[in-house]
């Protein structure tokens, strides 16, 4: 997951007070979104693939407004918890949107070697999709001030 601190722009900072909340939090889900999908794809183009499930379940999403009113969004495989941490127990085995084995093939286990792809995902689209989210939120902010 990339998280994008916008406050160090000070243009677009500056640009984001001129907006209501509402608008803001529309322009940052944009923006922060537009960056998460350049990272899913280079997840997906790096994904070990055997069945093709585990490409289908790698997933942009837009993150819930946390409540010190920060907005992320970021990539997850679906058939874990958005934590990133255990598997999702509501979820079986042969569910075609359960593609828990992930982190098997990205870390590894005692008995198969690591088969990374979601961090040299992130190394290689990385500034990129900083730089999207950038250029997505201020065209966002344009066309909020525009009406």
């Amino acid at each position: 997951m990339t998280i994008v601190d916008f406050s160090a722009l000070n243009d677009l900072s500056r640009d984001l007070e001129l907006l209501s909340k509402a608008e803001s939090n529309k322009v940052l889900r944009k923006g922060t979104y537009a960056g998460a999908k350049i990272l899913r794809d280079e997840t997906r183009k790096r994904a070990p693939v055997r069945t093709g499930k585990l490409k289908k379940n790698i997933v942009a999403t837009n993150r819930k407004t946390n409540r010190d009113g920060t907005i992320s969004s970021g990539v997850y495989v679906r058939g874990s918890n958005k934590s990133g941490t255990n598997s999702d127990p509501t979820m079986k085995k042969n569910d075609p949107r359960n593609a828990y084995y992930w982190r098997f093939l990205e870390k590894g286990t005692s008995k198969m070697a690591a088969r990374p792809f979601i961090d040299p995902a992130f190394d290689v689209r990385a500034d990129e999709a900083a730089d999207a989210a950038f250029e997505v939120a201020l065209k966002a902010i344009d066309e909020v001030l525009a009406k």
